[in-house]
């Protein structure tokens, strides 16, 4: 029998044995029509079609994402002028909705439905590119760290804890008050501030997986530390590192409207979420709701929606739940 196997593994065969512990089986036996089970882009639109608030979630990042690509073919309005259509009114003035203005305008004629389409651009680009740099340094440092550990582990986590200890938004203030507002200085302050979480947990995997079979091979053949990390041990800490960065994107969008309500993102001009929430709390009194409204309420899909599919994502690529 053993002979059989061999001879059908040499040959290549589609049905191959696999060993089973009490014999063994055809490989074409293992999964369901020959398909490997939670594989491929049909499994991952089964499992994302099966969780109704994943798919909600999917939908909104998909207007928003649309939102942002076409701002300008949505609307044809200018985000950052007003237009005083009547000249009665005083020069800061605003409606609550026309056919003109769907959502109203601000202070100074701005179409709010205008600025909120625009807005979904800087809070993508920041929410992504700055969980990019993060990431990067974050995932960089925890695969050193853990790896090498000793003198080098001690000095990054020592870094780490030094950095959760300040409270961010004390952090964010001090970066930005050196590198001054902008869209570019805000990525990067974030992108500063965000990559502890990426280092600790690629960290706490990496002491786990360079102890290893297959680890411990690899270094016995004289393979580079670098390629070890990079070839062996960085892909099986793959799903925690996009879980993660999923989630991250919803507190940098978070973040990025907290530091521009508070004037300290991009100039007031450009169209921010968190910039016209704060543009419309001196007219919560006055009754202009639309003014804040809106674009918290966009703020809140975003968020809600990030988070949705990431929960998602945090159970379709956990193993446990492979069989699930």
């Amino acid at each position: 029998m053993a002979e059989q196997k061999g001879a059908a593994i040499e040959r290549g065969d589609g049905d191959a044995a696999v060993d089973q512990g009490h014999g063994y089986q055809s490989r074409h036996e293992l999964t369901e029509f020959g398909k490997s089970p939670r594989s491929g882009l049909p499994a991952i639109l089964r499992s994302l079609l099966r969780n109704r608030m994943a798919t909600i979630g999917v939908v909104i990042l998909v207007l928003v994402v649309i939102a942002a690509l076409g701002a300008s073919v949505i609307s044809s309005q200018d985000p950052r002028r007003g237009r005083i259509l009547d000249s009665k009114l005083p020069p800061a003035w605003s409606s609550g909705g026309s056919t003109e203005h769907l959502l109203g305008t601000d202070a100074l004629g701005r179409d709010i439905f205008t600025r909120v389409l625009y807005g979904a651009r800087i809070s993508l680009t920041v929410g992504i590119v700055a969980v990019l740099i993060a990431g990067a340094i974050g995932v960089t440092l925890g695969l050193i760290s853990g790896y090498y550990g000793g003198f080098i582990d001690d000095v990054i986590m020592r870094i780490a804890d030094i950095q959760l200890a300040v409270p961010f938004i004390l952090f964010a203030i001090a970066i930005l008050a050196v590198l001054g507002q902008g869209l570019d200085k805000i990525i990067i302050t974030l992108g500063i501030t965000g990559w502890v979480t990426y280092g600790r947990v690629v960290r706490g995997q990496v002491l786990a997986w360079k102890r290893t079979e297959f680890v411990e091979a690899a270094r016995c053949i004289g393979a580079r530390d670098g390629a070890i990390m990079l070839k062996h041990i960085l892909p099986n800490v793959y799903a925690s590192i996009i879980v993660l960065a999923s989630f991250a994107v919803a507190s940098t969008i978070l973040a990025e409207a907290s530091l521009s309500f508070l004037g300290l993102g991009v100039p007031p001009d450009v169209p921010t979420w968190g910039g016209m929430v704060a543009a419309g709390r001196d007219y919560i009194i006055s009754g202009q709701y639309w003014m804040y409204t809106f674009p918290g309420i966009a703020i809140m899909l975003a968020v809600f929606g990030i988070n949705v599919v990431g929960d998602w994502l945090r159970d379709y690529l956990d193993p446990r739940l492979k069989n699930l």
